[in-house]
């Protein structure tokens, strides 16, 4: 064999062994989420084999959160590893309200960072961060694009971008998305690629359903959470408890269908995947439905007390809608079965999974989560229990909310309703049902809570301090 013969076979094999070395990506997004609507979390009525199977295929991420529980922030932190208040997204993006408004795609994405790296990259479903051109998802990171940019759609015969054109789609919408992640997949197989599956489920409406998702739940009896709050309307509570429950059913069965997509094609062993949600749920819990701008569900609901906070609403910062049921899978490197108990944010996605990938950080671009790669791939992790996070929300409601939050206190600043500020005792009350700020006992932790959020808001510039 000639010299030139053995170079190019070595380069060839080269070749091989870096692409080989370097992992798919399929990260999948749910919108609304609760982290108690999974099997694995004990919930007595979630129907999820396929995500309880990934579970535990993986590991399991149980103090996972997002910093801001809404949509459009929430998915700005996840693409840029920065808060929404740095980037003047606060709030769910009102098409007709903010018809100017979405992620600039001047700030580098980790979906780009893979794309200049050479991942064939793909997003399937709800964007949320603006509706014009220039907010377009190809401009911030993707090759592909099928879905919507708004924030709602129909739960049927949805109209969609396919090949960058709205049209009506017939069927549900997430076996629609699910259809074309697949064909992405298939389309891609022999190349490196990143599939980013964005559901809307389960977020309301949830119906109509597919009978096979639909059914097992048509004539339960659900459990739920707070069933003696007063004036709790139990029979409203108990009905959308099961519509959610049919949603999340279908969800579960889509995310299935993937995986057994990767299994088909021999792309499991190299493939990460990755399964979270936007924010949480409260379904009935603490007297409300709904994630951070949530609606009381009571008969009648309290009467008007701040003027920022129209009859019926209850902007909040509970456990339900800031912490979503999370896991990662990469078989051969993520031991099966392990579990994570220490916090991680959407904001830790951008540098891990570039770490992950062997993908250089993007030069000069400001990244507030934390590499949480050691900790995934098995090495000893050890870092505070703390959890720090924000919402002012415009829609609806007015308000400054952050949140500084440790294993046994949560504190909650309104700064612009400080008649709205809780401080809750998460050892004793997990639930947080009881508001214990008043309690003079508690000034020296409260003292001490301050601190630390406003130590937080200084280090990012939070506008509410101007």
């Amino acid at each position: 064999m000639r010299i030139t013969q053995w170079f190019f076979l070595l380069c060839t094999l080269l070749a091989y062994d870096l692409k080989s070395a370097r992992p798919n990506v399929v990260f999948i997004l749910t919108d609304d989420q609760a982290p108690w609507a999974l099997g694995l979390s004990g919930h007595p009525h979630a129907n999820t084999p396929n995500l309880d199977k990934l579970f535990k295929q993986g590991m399991w991420l149980k103090k996972a959160y997002v910093v801001t529980p809404v949509c459009s922030p929430s998915r700005t932190s996840l693409m840029t590893s920065r808060y929404g208040s740095e980037l003047g997204i606060t709030d769910w993006i009102h098409p007709r309200n903010e018809p100017k408004l979405g992620l600039d795609p001047k700030t580098v994405t980790w979906t780009e960072a893979m794309q200049q790296a050479g991942y064939h990259t793909g997003l399937v479903g709800k964007w949320h961060l603006g509706v014009p051109d220039q907010f377009h998802p190809t401009k911030t990171g993707f090759d592909y694009f099928m879905g919507f940019r708004t924030g709602g759609n129909k739960v049927t015969s949805p109209t969609l971008e396919v090949e960058g054109v709205n049209k009506k789609v017939g069927g549900y919408t997430y076996d629609i998305l699910t259809e074309d992640a697949l064909k992405f997949i298939e389309r891609n197989q022999k190349k490196t690629f990143l599939l980013c599956l964005h559901y809307r489920a389960p977020h309301a409406a949830w119906m109509p359903q597919p009978e096979s998702d639909r059914k097992p739940f048509d004539k339960l009896d659900p459990k739920i959470p707070n069933p003696d709050y007063p004036n709790l309307d139990v029979a409203r509570v108990k009905r959308i408890t099961r519509e959610y429950l049919g949603s999340v059913k279908g969800v579960d069965r889509n995310v299935g269908r993937v995986l057994k997509l990767l299994d088909k094609l021999k792309l499991a062993d190299n493939t990460i995947v990755v399964f979270t949600s936007d924010h949480g749920y409260s379904m009935g819990h603490n007297g409300i439905w709904h994630k951070g701008n949530g609606h009381w569900i009571l008969k009648p609901p309290p009467p008007v007390t701040n003027k920022n906070i129209p009859r019926g609403q209850r902007p909040n910062m509970y456990d339900n809608s800031i912490f979503v049921p999370t896991a990662i899978r990469w078989p051969g490197h993520i031991s099966p079965g392990t579990t994570l108990d220490l916090p991680v944010a959407n904001l830790d996605w951008y540098p891990t999974l570039l770490n992950l990938t062997g993908i250089k950080h993007p030069k000069d671009e400001t990244i507030r989560g934390r590499d949480i790669s050691g900790a995934l791939l098995g090495k000893q992790a050890d870092w505070k229990d703390i959890c720090y996070g924000e919402y002012s929300t415009i829609h609806q409601s007015k308000t400054h909310m952050r949140m500084i939050r440790t294993s046994e206190w949560k504190l909650v600043r309104d700064f612009l309703n400080p008649e709205r500020d809780e401080l809750f005792d998460l050892k004793n009350d997990p639930a947080e049902a009881h508001n214990v700020i008043k309690s003079k006992k508690n000034a020296v932790t409260v003292k001490k809570l301050h601190a630390m959020i406003l130590a937080q808001m200084k280090k990012i510039n939070d506008p509410v301090l101007k």
